[in-house]
């Protein structure tokens, strides 16, 4: 081979690399669907392609190879994207890398398997997570007590758990709403769903619910949870040696020691919390803050949460998890709302707060092997969910920053993992 014509192979080479292009996905004030962008994400995934999440790179971007395929998928879901070079991608690599700044790039490149424990009547618009994920196209599996009892957990990643009373008090819905016909029927499905598991009382199947589910993440899955699944499923695991349930939930009175009996060692978040034993008031315990919120005259106008700012290269995790365009969220109300401090354990992460009732809003630990995340509150675009309302439209909030903390979770078992630095 001449020199000459050597010389021309190599300056081909060169242009053709330096015309290599990828594709930023922004996730800053320019994007255009948020929540779609995430669902694009997974799909490439799934495709068997490792993408690279630019955390704290304008709002926590994405960047992936530039595809056909995959323009033609963001086009038709019209999430916002640019066309880069390689050389423009690697300036912006070279500045997330340099000490100074609060960024970091992290690989992608494994697809989670995902679950919701959910009853098999409910919608996808009566829980949050499931209506995101359906908006943002990303697939999962519904399973439910039975499936859970069965051992089918290790099969999956990430969990997340419906608003459920692991209590077994029905939401502690009575007072209000005994006498309707969804209550009934849920009480009625409820007891025989036990039944048939070998089970006396709804209360002992959903502890054993929870008991499973806390064995998955000690073997190292994660668990996302929102609202009364939170607060319910820890008050659960403090009172596995006791009874807290009066007798219209289960037909005999609750221990009247059962405040002084709960085991604190076998929570997640909790500890030094007191029962609310009243089955008349619509509510577990006082790690709950919503009355703070009503003490406090906060409103749809004014109730609003804070995330905190984590260094990027060092604490990875909970910089995942707040991934935003933006730090203050606008607040929404739950059955459990937030989380009183007092009540939280001191080796628990609070990832966001709300400063004027000084209340967690979003809180994360480890367990074993795995982690979970506690998130407050119905629904992130509906400040006070009614039973009965409609469902909420996500083509109006495609930019939701409280969607985006769903997410950010169902994103983070797809991350390679990472050793915190020392």
């Amino acid at each position: 081979m001449s020199k000459k014509i050597f010389f021309l192979m190599v300056l081909l080479s060169l242009v053709k690399m330096a015309n290599a292009s990828q594709l930023l996905i922004p996730m800053d004030e320019t994007q255009k669907n948020h929540l779609k962008a995430y669902g694009i994400a997974f799909w490439v995934l799934e495709e068997e392609i490792s993408i690279e999440w630019l955390l704290n790179y304008r709002g926590g971007s994405f960047l992936m190879p530039q595809m056909a395929l995959i323009e033609e998928e963001l086009k038709i879901r019209g999430v916002s994207y640019q066309v880069i070079s390689n050389g423009q991608s690697n300036a912006i690599k070279t500045e997330i890398a340099q000490p100074e700044t609060n960024m970091e790039t992290l690989q992608l490149d494994k697809v989670p398997k995902m679950a919701v424990y959910t009853p098999p009547n409910k919608l996808p618009w009566d829980d949050a997570v499931t209506l995101v994920l359906e908006y943002a196209e990303i697939p999962y599996d519904k399973i439910y007590d039975s499936a859970i009892i069965m051992g089918v957990l290790p099969k999956y990643d990430w969990l997340h758990l419906h608003h459920e009373d692991f209590t077994g008090q029905y939401g502690k819905f009575y007072a209000n709403y005994r006498s309707y016909p969804w209550y009934k029927e849920q009480v009625q499905q409820s007891e025989l769903a036990a039944k048939s598991l070998g089970f006396e009382k709804v209360s002992q199947l959903k502890l054993a619910v929870a008991q499973n589910i806390k064995s998955f993440v000690l073997g190292g899955g994660f668990l996302f949870t929102m609202c009364s699944g939170t607060d319910s499923f820890d008050i659960a695991l403090a009172a596995q040696k006791t009874d807290i349930c009066e007798s219209m939930f289960d037909g005999d009175p609750m221990r009247s020691n059962c405040q002084e009996m709960l085991d604190f060692s076998q929570t997640f978040a909790f500890e030094n919390f007191q029962l609310e034993k009243n089955p008349m008031i619509y509510e577990y315990s006082d790690i709950d803050g919503t009355n703070l919120h009503r003490q406090n005259n906060l409103n749809e106008k004014n109730d609003q949460f804070t995330l905190f700012e984590f260094s990027a290269k060092w604490d990875v995790v909970p910089t995942i998890l707040t991934q935003n365009h933006t730090q203050t969220i606008n607040g929404f109300m739950g059955q459990t709302t937030d989380f009183k401090k007092e009540t939280i354990k001191p080796g628990v992460l609070i990832l966001g707060e709300n400063k004027r009732i000084n209340t967690a809003r979003y809180i994360h630990g480890e367990l074993g092997q795995g982690t979970w995340t506690f998130y407050g509150g119905h629904d992130p675009e509906d400040y006070e969910h009614k039973v009965s309302d409609p469902p909420t439209d996500l083509e109006l909030h495609p930019n939701s920053p409280g969607y985006r903390l769903i997410l950010n979770n169902v994103l983070f078992p797809a991350a390679k993992k990472k050793k915190k630095k020392t």
